[in-house]
Protein backbone atom coordinates (compact mmCIF):
# COMPACT_ATOMS: atom_id res chain seq x y z
CA UNK A 1 0.00 0.00 0.00
CA UNK A 2 1.41 3.63 -1.14
CA UNK A 3 0.19 6.30 1.11
CA UNK A 4 0.75 10.13 0.28
CA UNK A 5 0.91 12.62 3.02
CA UNK A 6 1.01 15.78 2.02
CA UNK A 7 2.96 17.29 4.80
CA UNK A 8 4.58 20.15 6.50
CA UNK A 9 2.76 20.04 10.04
CA UNK A 10 3.10 18.69 13.25
CA UNK A 11 0.83 16.15 12.80
CA UNK A 12 2.05 15.07 8.86
CA UNK A 13 5.47 14.02 10.85
CA UNK A 14 3.34 12.32 13.43
CA UNK A 15 1.59 10.51 11.17
CA UNK A 16 4.78 9.56 9.08
CA UNK A 17 6.05 8.21 12.06
CA UNK A 18 3.29 5.98 13.21
CA UNK A 19 2.63 4.60 9.85
CA UNK A 20 6.94 4.18 9.00
CA UNK A 21 7.42 0.12 9.32
CA UNK A 22 10.34 0.18 10.96
CA UNK A 23 8.51 3.09 13.57
CA UNK A 24 8.36 1.40 17.27
CA UNK A 25 5.15 1.01 18.03
CA UNK A 26 3.75 0.44 14.69
CA UNK A 27 2.26 -2.97 13.44
CA UNK A 28 0.86 -2.47 9.89
CA UNK A 29 -2.59 -3.06 8.80
CA UNK A 30 -3.32 -6.37 9.24
CA UNK A 31 -3.47 -8.37 6.32
CA UNK A 32 -1.31 -6.19 3.96
CA UNK A 33 2.47 -7.21 2.84
CA UNK A 34 3.61 -3.76 3.69
CA UNK A 35 3.23 0.19 3.50
CA UNK A 36 5.44 2.64 1.26
CA UNK A 37 4.85 6.28 2.98
CA UNK A 38 6.12 8.89 0.86
CA UNK A 39 5.50 12.23 2.65
CA UNK A 40 5.18 15.89 0.41
CA UNK A 41 6.33 19.34 1.21
CA UNK A 42 5.62 22.34 -0.40
CA UNK A 43 9.50 23.78 -0.47
CA UNK A 44 8.37 26.95 1.29
CA UNK A 45 10.62 27.01 4.28
CA UNK A 46 14.16 26.91 3.41
CA UNK A 47 15.13 24.49 6.80
CA UNK A 48 11.92 22.11 7.36
CA UNK A 49 11.66 20.07 10.36
CA UNK A 50 11.40 16.72 7.74
CA UNK A 51 9.67 13.34 8.86
CA UNK A 52 10.65 9.86 8.98
CA UNK A 53 10.47 7.78 5.72
CA UNK A 54 10.32 8.84 1.98
CA UNK A 55 9.99 12.55 1.34
CA UNK A 56 9.76 14.67 -1.22
CA UNK A 57 9.78 18.39 -1.67
CA UNK A 58 8.25 21.05 -4.24
CA UNK A 59 4.99 21.31 -5.95
CA UNK A 60 2.68 19.07 -8.47
CA UNK A 61 2.08 21.40 -10.88
CA UNK A 62 -1.73 21.79 -9.85
CA UNK A 63 -4.61 19.53 -9.42
CA UNK A 64 -3.94 17.71 -12.59
CA UNK A 65 -0.20 17.47 -12.05
CA UNK A 66 -0.65 15.81 -8.80
CA UNK A 67 -3.27 13.81 -10.57
CA UNK A 68 -0.65 12.23 -12.71
CA UNK A 69 1.55 11.61 -9.93
CA UNK A 70 -0.71 9.33 -8.13
CA UNK A 71 -1.48 7.31 -10.72
CA UNK A 72 2.23 7.08 -12.51
CA UNK A 73 3.51 5.99 -8.43
CA UNK A 74 0.79 4.11 -7.55
CA UNK A 75 -0.52 6.08 -4.91
CA UNK A 76 -3.48 3.96 -2.71
CA UNK A 77 -4.61 7.13 -0.73
CA UNK A 78 -4.01 10.31 -0.05
CA UNK A 79 -3.81 12.33 3.30
CA UNK A 80 -4.39 16.14 3.42
CA UNK A 81 -2.25 17.00 6.26
CA UNK A 82 -1.46 20.31 5.40
CA UNK A 83 -1.62 23.77 7.28
CA UNK A 84 -5.51 24.60 7.94
CA UNK A 85 -4.80 27.56 6.14
CA UNK A 86 -3.01 25.59 3.27
CA UNK A 87 -6.44 26.11 1.03
CA UNK A 88 -5.11 25.93 -2.36
CA UNK A 89 -3.10 22.73 -2.12
CA UNK A 90 -6.63 21.12 -0.39
CA UNK A 91 -8.70 22.01 -2.63
CA UNK A 92 -6.09 20.98 -5.45
CA UNK A 93 -5.31 17.65 -3.92
CA UNK A 94 -9.61 17.10 -3.44
CA UNK A 95 -9.76 17.35 -7.38
CA UNK A 96 -6.55 15.17 -7.98
CA UNK A 97 -8.38 12.01 -5.70
CA UNK A 98 -11.64 12.43 -7.31
CA UNK A 99 -9.41 12.33 -10.65
CA UNK A 100 -7.56 9.43 -10.15
CA UNK A 101 -9.78 7.61 -7.77
CA UNK A 102 -7.94 7.76 -4.79
CA UNK A 103 -9.52 7.66 -1.29
CA UNK A 104 -8.80 11.16 0.61
CA UNK A 105 -8.46 12.10 4.19
CA UNK A 106 -8.10 15.25 5.42
CA UNK A 107 -6.22 15.67 8.93
CA UNK A 108 -6.85 18.66 10.72
CA UNK A 109 -6.02 19.75 14.27
CA UNK A 110 -9.14 21.12 16.17
CA UNK A 111 -9.37 24.68 16.00
CA UNK A 112 -9.09 26.94 18.75
CA UNK A 113 -12.21 28.42 20.55
CA UNK A 114 -12.41 31.00 23.42
CA UNK A 115 -12.95 30.61 27.34
CA UNK A 116 -13.87 33.31 29.30
CA UNK A 117 -11.68 36.66 29.53
CA UNK A 118 -10.94 36.24 25.93
CA UNK A 119 -11.58 39.51 23.52
CA UNK A 120 -12.00 37.87 20.23
CA UNK A 121 -13.04 39.23 16.86
CA UNK A 122 -13.22 37.12 14.23
CA UNK A 123 -12.79 37.50 10.66
CA UNK A 124 -12.51 36.01 7.31
CA UNK A 125 -9.42 36.86 5.78
CA UNK A 126 -6.21 38.85 6.46
CA UNK A 127 -8.08 41.69 4.72
CA UNK A 128 -11.00 41.85 6.87
CA UNK A 129 -8.37 41.87 9.64
CA UNK A 130 -6.37 44.47 8.51
CA UNK A 131 -9.11 46.19 8.09
CA UNK A 132 -10.74 45.13 12.54
CA UNK A 133 -7.54 47.18 13.67
CA UNK A 134 -9.72 50.60 12.50
CA UNK A 135 -12.20 49.80 15.27
CA UNK A 136 -9.92 48.58 18.28
CA UNK A 137 -9.17 50.39 21.37
CA UNK A 138 -6.66 49.45 24.18
CA UNK A 139 -7.17 49.16 27.77
CA UNK A 140 -6.48 52.88 27.93
CA UNK A 141 -9.64 53.19 24.85
CA UNK A 142 -7.34 54.47 22.53
CA UNK A 143 -6.94 53.73 19.37
CA UNK A 144 -4.46 50.39 18.82
CA UNK A 145 -1.26 50.99 17.50
CA UNK A 146 1.32 48.12 18.44
CA UNK A 147 0.07 44.99 16.78
CA UNK A 148 1.66 41.44 17.10
CA UNK A 149 1.32 40.00 13.67
CA UNK A 150 1.46 35.87 13.72
CA UNK A 151 -0.10 35.08 10.37
CA UNK A 152 2.86 33.73 8.84
CA UNK A 153 5.47 35.83 6.30
CA UNK A 154 3.22 35.23 2.69
CA UNK A 155 0.24 37.55 3.92
CA UNK A 156 1.57 40.69 4.88
CA UNK A 157 0.62 42.30 2.06
CA UNK A 158 -2.71 42.66 3.72
CA UNK A 159 -1.02 44.93 5.94
CA UNK A 160 1.20 47.30 3.70
CA UNK A 161 -0.82 50.32 3.93
CA UNK A 162 -1.14 50.38 7.58
CA UNK A 163 -0.07 52.75 10.29
CA UNK A 164 0.41 51.04 12.89
CA UNK A 165 3.76 49.41 14.15
CA UNK A 166 4.15 45.66 13.40
CA UNK A 167 6.05 42.94 15.22
CA UNK A 168 5.93 40.34 12.79
CA UNK A 169 7.25 36.85 13.69
CA UNK A 170 7.58 34.51 11.09
CA UNK A 171 9.88 31.15 10.47
CA UNK A 172 11.68 32.67 7.33
CA UNK A 173 12.21 36.04 6.21
CA UNK A 174 9.04 38.15 5.05
CA UNK A 175 9.64 40.09 1.74
CA UNK A 176 7.92 43.21 0.56
CA UNK A 177 5.21 44.27 0.17
CA UNK A 178 4.92 44.66 4.40
CA UNK A 179 4.05 47.70 6.71
CA UNK A 180 6.25 50.67 6.65
CA UNK A 181 6.82 50.37 10.38
CA UNK A 182 7.68 46.57 10.97
CA UNK A 183 9.89 44.65 13.32
CA UNK A 184 10.61 41.24 12.16
CA UNK A 185 11.31 38.50 14.57
CA UNK A 186 12.50 34.63 13.60
CA UNK A 187 11.18 31.86 15.40
CA UNK A 188 9.84 28.96 15.05
CA UNK A 189 7.87 27.39 17.92
CA UNK A 190 6.00 25.61 19.83
CA UNK A 191 6.64 29.39 22.40
CA UNK A 192 6.51 29.04 26.14
CA UNK A 193 3.70 30.94 27.88
CA UNK A 194 6.10 32.84 29.76
CA UNK A 195 8.36 34.06 26.16
CA UNK A 196 5.02 35.42 25.65
CA UNK A 197 4.23 37.42 28.46
CA UNK A 198 7.87 38.36 28.00
CA UNK A 199 7.13 39.61 24.39
CA UNK A 200 4.15 41.28 24.65
CA UNK A 201 5.44 43.17 27.71
CA UNK A 202 8.88 44.25 26.05
CA UNK A 203 7.15 45.14 23.00
CA UNK A 204 4.28 47.25 24.62
CA UNK A 205 1.85 45.29 22.50
CA UNK A 206 -1.67 46.52 22.42
CA UNK A 207 -2.94 43.69 19.71
CA UNK A 208 -2.72 39.99 18.69
CA UNK A 209 -3.35 39.41 15.39
CA UNK A 210 -3.63 35.79 14.14
CA UNK A 211 -5.20 32.58 12.16
CA UNK A 212 -6.87 29.45 13.80
CA UNK A 213 -3.96 27.13 13.48
CA UNK A 214 -5.15 25.65 16.26
CA UNK A 215 -1.94 24.57 17.48
CA UNK A 216 -0.93 23.67 20.60
CA UNK A 217 2.52 25.08 20.44
CA UNK A 218 1.58 28.33 19.26
CA UNK A 219 -1.40 28.60 21.75
CA UNK A 220 0.48 29.93 24.48
CA UNK A 221 0.10 33.50 23.03
CA UNK A 222 -3.64 33.91 23.04
CA UNK A 223 -3.07 32.82 27.24
CA UNK A 224 -0.80 35.86 27.33
CA UNK A 225 -2.79 38.35 25.16
CA UNK A 226 -5.58 37.58 27.79
CA UNK A 227 -3.66 38.04 30.42
CA UNK A 228 -2.79 41.34 29.57
CA UNK A 229 -6.55 42.49 27.91
CA UNK A 230 -5.48 42.47 25.01
CA UNK A 231 -8.30 42.06 22.21
CA UNK A 232 -7.37 39.45 19.06
CA UNK A 233 -7.80 39.97 15.82
CA UNK A 234 -8.30 35.89 14.57
CA UNK A 235 -8.84 34.89 11.21
CA UNK A 236 -11.44 31.84 10.63
CA UNK A 237 -9.97 28.70 8.72
CA UNK A 238 -11.49 27.69 5.29
CA UNK A 239 -13.49 24.67 5.24
CA UNK A 240 -11.77 21.30 4.54
CA UNK A 241 -13.31 20.45 0.67
CA UNK A 242 -16.90 19.61 0.26
CA UNK A 243 -17.21 15.77 0.90
CA UNK A 244 -13.73 15.30 2.11
CA UNK A 245 -13.51 13.11 5.13
CA UNK A 246 -11.63 14.38 8.31
CA UNK A 247 -9.17 13.17 11.16
CA UNK A 248 -8.26 14.98 14.06
CA UNK A 249 -5.36 13.22 15.24
CA UNK A 250 -2.61 11.05 13.90
CA UNK A 251 -4.08 8.07 15.20
CA UNK A 252 -7.47 8.51 13.93
CA UNK A 253 -5.71 8.93 10.16
CA UNK A 254 -3.86 5.42 10.96
CA UNK A 255 -6.47 4.07 11.62
CA UNK A 256 -8.94 5.29 8.76
CA UNK A 257 -6.00 3.90 6.51
CA UNK A 258 -6.07 0.69 8.34
CA UNK A 259 -9.92 0.41 7.74
CA UNK A 260 -11.02 -1.97 4.70
CA UNK A 261 -11.74 0.76 2.80
CA UNK A 262 -10.59 4.05 4.03
CA UNK A 263 -13.74 6.31 2.85
CA UNK A 264 -15.54 6.91 6.15
CA UNK A 265 -14.73 9.60 8.75
CA UNK A 266 -13.63 9.33 12.35
CA UNK A 267 -16.83 11.17 14.58
CA UNK A 268 -16.51 15.05 14.28
CA UNK A 269 -14.37 16.81 16.51
CA UNK A 270 -15.41 20.40 18.36
CA UNK A 271 -12.46 22.66 18.09
CA UNK A 272 -10.31 22.61 21.97
CA UNK A 273 -10.34 25.69 23.79
CA UNK A 274 -6.90 26.82 24.39
CA UNK A 275 -5.05 26.90 27.65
Amino acid sequence: MHVLILGGTTEARALAGLLHSGHPGYSGPPGRPGLRVTSSLAGRVAAPRLPVGEVRIGGFGGAEGLAAWLRENAVDAVIDATHPFAERISFHAARAAATAHVPLLALRRPGWVPVEGDDWHEVASLDEAAAALDGLRDRGGHRVDRVFLTTGRMGLAAFAGRPEWFLVRSVDAPEPPMPARTEVLLDRGPFTLEGERELIARHRVDVLVTKDSGAAATAPKLTAAREAGLPVVIVRRPPVPEGVPTAATPEEAAAWLRSPAPRRSPPPHRGHPHP
